[in-house]
């Protein structure tokens, strides 16, 4: 016959993986005991609201070190406890008297309630030999209450005089976790974790002129319409610490179907070269999770700097991760949207103040395209790039007409749109197509060269994007200008080089040749840099431009001086690309001398 039975948690076996596997890192103790306080306080609120407690005048926290006596004590004058009380929620490992308090008194909510699981309290035990416990119940009549375990199987309990309602937790610290007795140390622990604790805290208190360590009523709790931009600068600097003031921010504020409050800041960037990290803090009813924490906060928006507090995430027994649900996708889509909404906004009303933050926020924007189709969706008619006149457009502005589907199966592409990524680099390549009246769009960030490959990706039959030394013949070319001797000539002088030599006609009749780099070659070469996989091999055309009076010349000159002047040329428009290795360079530089020799000589 089968039987019933209720499987048993031994606390010696419980403690030893509460003290090493809990928590992802010890300091978070002080986070856990400071918010059982808060909550402490919390339910005392609600019994006031209800009728059934005294109110109170001033909610506190205190903590308190004490190197001498080796101990770190923090007290709250919340709820209390009584003795079963203790024993019911302290002496039961895993049992929430948090969740327990929200059930008894259902009709006060649960809001602002932060415990869930009953094990906060034992993390104190990662760096304390002993804890003690002090504490009053707020019921009429009642009586002190002292217990103290080592975190092993035994505890002792018995009253004790306590004149004021609340509970004090005396830790004890062991021997090599010393530093939790400095007081510096607290208060960056407590700057870290329990800035925006939704009662004051007092470390060390000296005399009535002490003040709070935290900041009980944070900005991001305030209703958007009663905020200043003095204030939202003011928090993003004590926040963060940052003295460069933010580009503009987003104030989230919803209560329903979901809550999340918070503020979201977009810096000014230091480096175009890369992605900058920025720091979302993560918290739950005012209490500190983590850092950017992937599940609730879309990884292109890490990039920004910012505040976001949601009581309704989903946490596990350690807060420190989330536990994945249909929940937790809403809360990060809906940030998402409302980023989307806040840049289109923008866009819409204030177009040179979007404009001027371009620069910085468009490797945010971009990245968050790629990473977020979603996202794209809502921004891509917003995406501006400058064009060779230094004007901002509508990226879709420069896109031709669409290929249809035959067209497309027939091999026609849609029309290329030229763009530059140095502006220094092709500056001679710029120059000819400003006098073609060709125009071309500035693509100098890191992440340019992934994001318009996914802007091919997302338009196929729009748009396909060609560096601007990547289709000189097709873009600048005025008529057909071959010419088999002056194409032969530069074959030989090149034998050797991987290189095609082409003869066309350009509309520039002053440069005598240009190099054309294949698209194609050049992203994978650029995918090898990136990924450090090796040089890939360079397709490299010479364009000779038979317009040019001095590719004429070369077709009356003798062989020496037609082989050096080529060689030259070669060089010229070689520099135009890229700078030359030390042996062309040694090899220009001796080929220039000889030809400006030859030419003083003349002129004599």
């Amino acid at each position: 016959m089968e039987k019933e039975g209720k499987i048993r948690i031994s606390s010696e076996n419980m403690m030893p993986i509460i003290k090493k596997w809990l928590y992802s890192e010890k300091d978070i103790f002080l986070r856990e005991i400071v918010a059982n306080a808060a909550d402490a306080i919390t339910k005392h609120k609600k019994l006031v609201d209800l009728g059934e407690a005294a109110a109170e005048e001033h909610y506190r926290i205190t903590v308190t070190t004490d190197d001498k006596a080796g101990t770190l004590t923090v007290e709250d004058n919340g709820i209390g406890m009584t003795e079963d009380e203790v024993e019911k929620y302290i002496t039961q490992i895993a049992f929430s008297g948090a969740a327990d308090f929200v059930d008894r008194y259902e009709k006060a909510g649960g809001e602002g309630i932060i415990g869930h699981f009953g094990l906060g309290f034992y993390s104190a035990y990662m760096v304390s030999e002993n804890i003690e416990i002090f504490t009053k119940s707020y019921r009429e009549g009642a009586e002190g209450v002292h217990w103290a375990s080592d975190g092993n199987s035994t505890y002792t309990i018995g009253p004790c005089e306590k004149e004021t309602r609340g509970t004090k937790i005396v830790m004890h610290i062991a021997k090599g976790e010393e530093e939790f007795l400095h007081e510096s140390t607290i208060r960056r622990l407590l700057g870290k974790y329990c800035s925006f604790m939704p009662y004051e805290i007092y470390l060390d208190p000296k005399g009535e002129d002490d003040k709070p360590v935290n900041t009980p009523e944070p900005l991001y709790l305030k209703q958007p319409k009663d905020c200043t931009e003095e204030e939202y600068k003011s928090f993003y600097r004590e926040t963060f610490s940052d003295f460069n003031e933010p580009l503009f921010w987003i104030h989230l504020n919803m209560e329903y179907p979901f809550r999340v409050k918070g503020i979201l800041y977009f810096p000014k960037v230091k480096k175009q070269v890369e992605l900058e990290r920025g720091q979302v803090k993560l918290y739950c009813n005012q209490v500190y999770i983590a850092d950017n924490i992937k599940e609730v906060i879309p990884e292109f928006l890490m990039l920004l700097n910012g505040v976001i507090d949601c009581p309704d995430i989903p946490l596990n027994v350690s807060r420190s991760f989330l536990q994945n649900d249909r929940q937790v996708q809403k809360i990060a889509a809906h940030i998402t949207k409302k980023v989307a909404d806040k840049l289109s906004e923008l866009y819409r009303n204030d177009r040179e103040k979007y404009e001027n933050c371009w620069n910085d926020i468009s490797t945010f924007v971009k990245f968050g395209c790629v990473k977020d189709d979603e996202f794209y969706k809502k921004v891509k008619d917003i995406i501006i790039y400058k064009n060779l006149n230094g004007e901002y457009r509508p990226l879709e502005s420069f896109f031709g007409e669409e290929v249809s589907e035959e067209d497309a199966k027939n091999g026609k592409e849609p029309q290329a749109v030229y763009y530059v990524s140095d502006l220094s680099k092709q500056a001679q390549y710029i120059r000819m197509f400003k006098d073609a009246g060709l125009d071309a769009i500035v693509c100098d960030t890191y992440i340019d060269p992934h994001f318009i490959s996914y802007i091919e990706y997302k338009n196929p039959t729009k748009v396909r994007f060609l560096r601007i030394d990547a289709d000189v013949a097709g873009a600048l070319k005025e008529e057909s200008g071959e010419d088999p001797e002056i194409e032969s000539l530069f074959k030989e002088i090149l034998e050797g080089k991987s290189v095609t030599v082409k003869t066309e006609k350009l509309k520039d009749r002053t440069v005598p040749a240009v190099v054309n780099v294949s698209e194609f070659m050049r992203r994978m070469s650029e995918m090898h840099s990136f990924y450090q996989m090796g040089d890939a091999p360079e397709d490299l055309t010479l364009i000779v431009n038979t317009a040019c009076p001095a590719v004429e010349a070369l077709k009356e000159a003798d062989e020496e001086a037609r082989r050096l002047a080529a060689m030259q040329i070669w060089y010229l428009a070689l520099m135009n690309y890229k700078p030359l290795g030390s042996e062309d360079a040694e090899s220009f530089t001796k080929g220039y001398a000889e030809i400006l020799a030859a030419y003083l000589k003349k002129v004599k």
